[in-house]
């Protein structure tokens, strides 16, 4: 596993990039895309259908652009059969394992934001208002997920690790080390 200072052995062509909600890994890919030229798949566009219903072609597109020969997406949805498709196809995953209290910091205000703006996000869904309350405490409760999810990627490395031992894996442990990294 690589960290911030160690230079890639090559110029990545497929690039995943991992992290707990609220980490910054679609903002990440956007700037990954730009400047190695990849094209980047945002995968929330991908899998959420009008009214935040899953789109039934989810895996159909995932499976479409994977078999392409450059881009970058963000690795989630990994319940839903994504792992199969995306980490064959990848040369390189980023990491992002930030503090805790920056990726909290970070959801709570781009929920807030979101809630209080409205913001249109993929084929025309907005989040909850924000004093919506069952937004703030029910199944779809965006801070509970990352809660849930604090530890999923400290868990899974390990057999990301072993199960997949020609992905070049980065380990970014805080913006600073991403920005030092983006920059070499």
């Amino acid at each position: 596993m690589l960290s911030a200072s160690d230079p890639l052995p090559f110029r990545p062509e497929r690039v995943l990039i991992a992290g707990v909600t609220g980490s910054g890994k679609t903002t990440l890919a956007r700037r990954i895309a730009a400047q190695w030229n990849l094209v980047h798949h945002e995968i929330d566009a991908l899998h959420h259908g009008p009214d935040w219903t899953p789109r039934p072609s989810f895996l159909e597109d995932i499976r479409a652009f994977a078999g392409t020969d450059r881009w970058v997406t963000e690795w989630q949805y990994t319940s839903k059969g994504t792992d199969a498709i995306l980490a064959p196809r990848a040369d390189v995953l980023v990491w992002l394992d930030y503090p805790w209290p920056l990726v909290r910091g970070r959801l709570i205000r781009r929920t807030v934001k979101r809630r209080l703006f409205r913001t249109k996000l993929w084929n025309g869904n907005v989040e909850p208002p924000l004093w919506n309350r069952e937004a703030w405490s029910g199944e779809n409760d965006i801070l509970r997920w990352q809660s849930d999810t604090r530890h999923k990627w400290d868990e899974r490395m390990p057999r990301i690790e072993a199960s997949f031992p020609y992905l070049t894996i980065v380990r970014l442990r805080h913006t600073r080390e991403a920005e030092r990294w983006l920059r070499a």
